[in-house]
């Protein structure tokens, strides 16, 4: 099983992709966890670090070449899924050249899908204990009262909306392309965890 998780932020794909890669026995690759990786073991060309430290985009092939070597190990003979990459329809076709030359392809691309209010008051209202680094929510999961709360600068309003409208607009393109390849299952991502996770088990088994 080899599928591509997209979503914006908030919309609960670490938690749904916890459940797959437990199911099918794949490892869950994050190109953000293999940059930084790849980056601290100084596998990556020193003018690529400045770039990032810069705030700079890799480039697409680079990402694509960690992807490859990353599948290339054991753990992924059966398949793998990705999360976070690609988010640009430039980026999803080098990854197909890539897989196509080794005769594989991807069987599906989830996209988790909840209206941009309820991922506002997801991110906004978390809190983080910073005594125990547990996350609570002000409206989901209320904190004890002798929790010593921390509310991260990323889930301030104008970095959420920031980061919600840079997904949207890198992405504008990429749910179309996966649409007409036939690999898309679009899942409503609002509602309990555990109904979220059977529409989403339901459009992985209905692909296969």
């Amino acid at each position: 099983m080899r599928l591509v998780f997209v979503g914006p932020p908030g919309a609960g794909k670490g938690t749904q992709a916890k459940v797959i890669v437990d199911k099918w026995k794949i490892p869950q690759i994050s190109t953000g966890d293999m940059l930084r990786e790849a980056k601290k073991s100084g596998k990556l060309d020193p003018e690529l670090v400045k770039k990032m430290d810069a705030g700079g985009l890799v480039p697409d092939e680079v990402v694509v070449d960690l992807i490859r070597v990353r599948t290339e190990l054991p753990d992924a003979a059966n398949g793998f899924l990705l999360d976070g990459f690609p988010r640009t329809v430039p980026q999803a076709e080098s990854l197909n050249k890539m897989l196509a030359s080794r005769s594989l392809k991807l069987n599906v691309v989830v996209a988790l899908q909840v209206p941009k209010d309820l991922l506002m008051e997801r991110a906004v209202l978390r809190r983080t204990d910073k005594r125990t680094g547990q996350i609570y929510h002000l409206k989901y999961k209320p904190p004890p009262p002798d929790a010593d709360l921390e509310h991260r600068a990323d889930d301030h309003e104008d970095k959420v909306r920031n980061r919600i409208e840079v997904y949207e607009k890198m992405t504008a393109d990429l749910l179309p392309f996966y649409e007409k390849a036939g690999l898309l299952k679009r899942i409503d991502g609002v509602g309990e965890v555990e109904e979220i996770t059977r529409r989403v088990l339901a459009a992985i088994e209905g692909s296969k």
